[in-house]
């Protein structure tokens, strides 16, 4: 049970940094409102859960014995998020908040989870976070290691879930401000694409450890 408290809090300090992740459900609850926020969180939740699959079984070891494979992944997810972040910079990317018809549109929830599941997706630290995170709370002594890895796996996702609906509803609010300060949402608008852009850069200098 000590060692679960203190993978809780390990998942905590790492949720609570700073990434493409939060910055895109920041910036799709801002435009986008809460709905399409959320659904960008599930896209996040099911690839954080793909990861964990993924490390149970081994893949990470493919990048360390080919690493053009990571260098592959990580290059595909930096144009990724370089793209959404030029998106972003663009006005006609989101439906403005003050603009006709702005409340009527429904929302696009199957591609919100898209873009939230190729954003976690297409990062390899996020695959080598998890195969190197999980190992270290698993005992062999303490039951068969697949189940450990199945619990650890569930909490990762779960404490993941609540941080990115937290960050979905923050962004929401956000919003909301934006209405009712548009000269805000141009400011906003470049904030965001720019920290997008900004990520796409370091993702793509990123080195296997």
């Amino acid at each position: 049970m000590a060692g679960l408290w203190l993978f809780f809090m390990a998942l905590a300090v790492v949720y609570l940094l700073p990434g493409p992740d939060m910055i895109l459900l920041l910036q799709t609850g801002a435009r986008q409102g809460k709905g399409a926020a959320l659904a960008t969180a599930v896209g996040l939740g099911i690839a954080r859960g793909c990861h964990v699959v993924l490390a149970a079984l081994g893949l990470a070891t493919l990048f360390k014995a080919a690493p053009w494979t990571f260098d592959l992944v990580r290059l595909v997810g930096a144009a990724y998020l370089l793209w959404i972040g030029i998106q972003c910079l663009r006005t006609t990317m989101l439906p403005s908040l003050n603009g006709p018809g702005a409340t009527d549109e429904k929302p696009r929830w199957g591609e919100a989870i898209r873009r939230g599941l190729l954003t976690n997706l297409l990062n390899p630290k996020a695959l080598l976070f998890c195969s190197v995170l999980l190992p270290q709370f698993i005992d062999p002594l303490n039951g068969p290691v697949l189940a450990q890895f199945a619990v650890l796996g569930l909490v990762l996702v779960g404490v993941g879930l609540l941080f990115d609906s937290a960050y979905a509803l923050t962004g929401a609010a956000l919003g909301r401000w934006l209405q009712r300060n548009p000269g805000a949402q141009r400011l906003q608008q470049w904030l965001f694409g720019s920290l997008l852009i900004g990520f796409a850069v370091r993702l793509t200098f990123v080195q296997q450890a």
